[in-house]
């Protein structure tokens, strides 16, 4: 454990299992993990003979760091910063652990992973026939809190499809009497039942929204029960109506995420769709005001498709807050151009092999076209947002890509997120453009092994998959994200991943430090703040067990994070 006590007493590491942090001398002794950030309590503390990867090219590494009010003071020699610490300061021994930059995950989703109201039927992805979770369906159903719906998680949408009846018959003998949504372990599917759709107005004659599909029997042409893309965010809509029960129980979740947010090291986050008609920055703004916020924090505003522009423009221009001081701002915007492959809803240049459940395009769809997202960010970059594309099919992104290069202005950083497909003509441009690529790779899926399922559906398009290399080569800016919950919020598994994952890998493990750290940072317009150890910067840092800049690639995933710091204050301890 690392030993805290009062600056001219000794210290020891004696083990790595947990972090005493009491400090010695005197009756009161501060707790320092009970400092939240803006409040009372030690304001200058020394971390010695550690082994610092600042991330700054100008002083690559260093042994101490000297914080004083929630700034770095000093980086230097252990000897210089006992030298300029006072009187007082806590001194914390690292005795040759590593010390690194806070981690930022630019795309993650901490309400919806946490929040009780979504959280009441976990499903077994691996589960292949749709029948058997019929008594799970019913043992959770009665545990549903704060909505009147009953929602889950987890399931494969192959499962869906590959049932022998009509799903939503399915989910009608499990639950009857009340409207029930299943979202499907990507969130780009749900699978409902009869009062569900019932309640959604779904019929036959029902026509596919914008950005969504809704199954329908290829015979009766009545509605199957799988809703695909943004027909299932419709539903979601209903079931997560804001109440104050919901409120209240998407902040608990919210204070959760924060806590894992922490462990991992993370001290920085982007929520990838903060869904502002359900209320959700409500969550967020309540957690500043509270002080229970333990993580820097910029939300994306959702684009709804189905939202006339003009009406939707206005609400999301009145959420807009940027002030630089604030752990809490809302100045991104988040924007879904296709949907995903396994849906065969991904936008693709060359059409599908074979589409899934009545797709009207062998193309894939649009949440957003071409046209309309130029005109989003026409629209909102001068109010000061960056725009969060997700875009996944080779014509999604050159649609993402064409649409920034006709709208931004001189000081943008929009990014597109996943690029999992992308013609070879585009690649060039995020570095031309200077748009952000942010790739996520910590997932089982996105490992080579998996390609080869994706030839069933697009043929020899299938490979290079996230084609992380080919983009780092061109002088763009990468970044690396969890999309958690749909992969692991450890970003220790992600950075193991970018270096493994040959042909398509980063060169070393500093591009993929820095893809987390401070090219993520100037994601989030903080680079001036945070992203680095150096002095004049806010001190987000984290403690770990474990180099990971010299101990084999392969070991890099099973780091463990000891302590986390946010302005200077200590938010996780192991």
């Amino acid at each position: 454990m690392i030993r805290f006590r009062k600056f001219a007493a000794s210290f020891a590491l004696l083990g790595t299992s947990s972090v005493l942090l009491s400090c010695s001398g005197g009756g009161s002794g501060n707790n320092v993990m009970a400092v939240a950030p803006g409040g009372s309590g030690i304001v200058e503390t020394a971390l010695i003979n550690g082994n610092v990867y600042t991330v700054n090219p100008n002083q690559p590494s260093a042994e101490a760091v000297l914080i004083r009010d929630g700034q770095i003071e000093m980086v230097g020699t252990t000897a210089d910063i006992r030298a300029a610490a006072t009187t007082g300061a806590v001194e914390i021994d690292l005795q040759g652990r590593l010390l690194l930059p806070g981690l930022h995950d630019v795309h993650a989703h901490p309400l919806e992973a946490m929040s009780p109201v979504s959280g009441t039927c976990a499903l077994n992805v691996s589960e292949t026939n749709l029948e058997s979770y019929i008594p799970v369906l019913r043992a959770c159903a009665p545990n549903q809190v704060g909505s009147n719906w009953v929602i889950g998680y987890g399931h494969s949408v192959l499962t869906v499809l590959d049932s022998q009846r009509p799903p939503y018959d399915v989910l009608d003998e499990a639950i009857p009497d009340q409207p029930a949504v299943m979202m499907e372990e990507s969130s780009h599917s749900v699978w409902v039942n009869s009062m569900a759709m019932q309640m959604a107005g779904i019929d036959a004659n029902t026509p596919n929204p914008p950005g969504g599909v809704i199954v329908k029997d290829r015979i009766t042409g009545e509605p199957t029960g799988l809703l695909f893309d943004n027909a299932g965010d419709l539903v979601m809509d209903l079931a997560w109506t804001p109440t104050d029960e919901i409120k209240n129980l998407n902040y608990d979740g919210l204070v959760e995420a924060f806590a894992l947010l922490n462990q991992n090291g993370i001290t920085s986050v982007v929520e990838g769709r903060t869904y502002w008609r359900r209320e959700f920055q409500d969550a967020w703004l309540r957690a500043e005001e509270e002080n229970t916020l333990t993580v820097r924090a910029v939300l994306g505003l959702w684009v709804y498709p189905g939202l006339d522009d003009q009406q939707q423009l206005a609400e999301i221009r009145a959420l807009y807050r940027n002030n630089p001081e604030s752990l809490l701002r809302i100045s991104q915007i988040k924007v879904y151009a296709d949907g995903i492959l396994i849906n065969t809803t991904a936008a693709m240049l060359e059409p599908y092999r074979v589409t899934l459940g009545g797709i009207p395009s062998m193309n894939g769809l649009n949440y957003i076209t071409e046209e309309r997202l130029t005109n989003l960010i026409t629209e909102l970059e001068p109010a000061g947002f960056d725009f969060h594309i997700h875009a996944i099919g080779d014509r999604g992104v050159r649609e993402g890509l064409n649409a920034i290069e006709a709208a931004q202005g001189t000081d943008a950083r929009h990014r597109l997120t996943h690029i999992e497909y992308v013609d070879p003509a585009d690649i060039p441009r995020f570095a031309e453009l200077d748009v952000i690529a942010d790739m996520q790779v910590s997932g089982d899926f996105a490992q080579p092994e998996f390609w080869p399922e994706s030839e069933i559906l697009i043929g020899d398009r299938a490979s290079p998959f996230v084609a992380l290399k080919s983009i780092y080569d061109t002088g763009a800016r990468v970044t690396l994200s969890s999309d958690w919950d749909v992969s692991t919020i450890n970003p220790f598994v992600g950075i193991q991943n970018s270096l493994t994952r040959s042909p398509q890998n980063l060169p070393d493990i500093d591009a993929a430090i820095r893809a987390y750290t401070i090219n993520a940072a100037f994601a989030m317009r903080q680079e001036a703040r945070v992203g680095s150890i150096e002095e004049g910067k806010r001190a987000d840092m984290i403690v770990v067990d474990q180099d990971i800049t010299s101990i084999p690639v392969t070991d890099i995933a099973n780091t463990r994070v000891l302590m986390t710091f946010l302005d200077g204050r200590l938010v996780y301890e192991r």
